[in-house]
């Protein structure tokens, strides 16, 4: 308990990184082991990571970025990916409940149809916001895990959307939900925390909004 909290306090959004850190594939390796288990809608884990380690193709994503200083600094920069059509692995997915005999073969089929029916009736503006919803919620415990295990990141949406698709070849089912950049952060330009305000309120339902 007192690790996490302390992984959540000290966690902070890096403006500037220490130069010429490497950040091992490894390491990376051992990150992701742990934010694959996000959760997600239907369990259909809509996220999806590029990281780009190259000095080259980071200087590419500093132009996209509009030349923010972090991306240039940073040991890597992680894009994060939401998946348009994640809704279609439904019954890969539950294959395996299937093969154990957790689910019945029925049980299955009506799995498979249900998400099937819910997401394409819901149609292209809720795909879009399921696929950002659900890699966000990745994105958060991406962040995390990366603390704890030593490295500080910062979330970004300052960037050419449009330009870094193109950058990295990304498919069209994929839309790019943030850039990550991570590493050791430079000190010298850490800002004291900014306010907090209240994100909670304990009031009954058809109390919220007459405060």
């Amino acid at each position: 308990m007192n690790d996490f909290v302390s992984i959540v306090e000290n966690r902070r959004s890096a403006n500037k990184f220490i130069k010429g850190v490497q950040l091992p594939t490894e390491e990376l390796e051992e990150i992701f082991k742990l934010v694959k288990l996000t959760p997600s809608a239907f369990n259909l884990q809509h996220a999806h990571y590029i990281v780009v380690n190259d000095r080259d193709t980071i200087e590419k994503l500093y132009a996209a970025a509009y030349k923010q200083y972090k991306v240039l600094t940073a040991s890597a920069v992680v894009l994060v990916l939401g998946n348009l059509e994640a809704y279609k692995d439904v019954a890969r997915i539950n294959e395996g409940f299937l093969n154990l005999g957790v689910l019945s073969k029925q049980e299955y089929d009506m799995e498979v149809q249900s998400v099937t029916s819910f997401y394409e009736n819901g149609g292209p503006q809720f795909m879009r916001d399921e696929a950002i919803r659900n890699s966000s919620l990745s994105a958060q415990l991406f962040m995390l895990v990366a603390k704890d295990r030593g490295w500080d990141t910062c979330p970004m949406i300052g960037f050419d959307p449009d330009a870094v698709l193109e950058l990295l070849n990304i498919p069209d089912n994929y839309i790019p939900t943030m850039l990550i950049t991570i590493g050791k952060s430079d000190p010298s330009s850490q800002r004291p925390r900014g306010y907090r305000k209240p994100v909670g309120e304990f009031v009954s339902y058809n109390e919220f909004g007459k405060q």
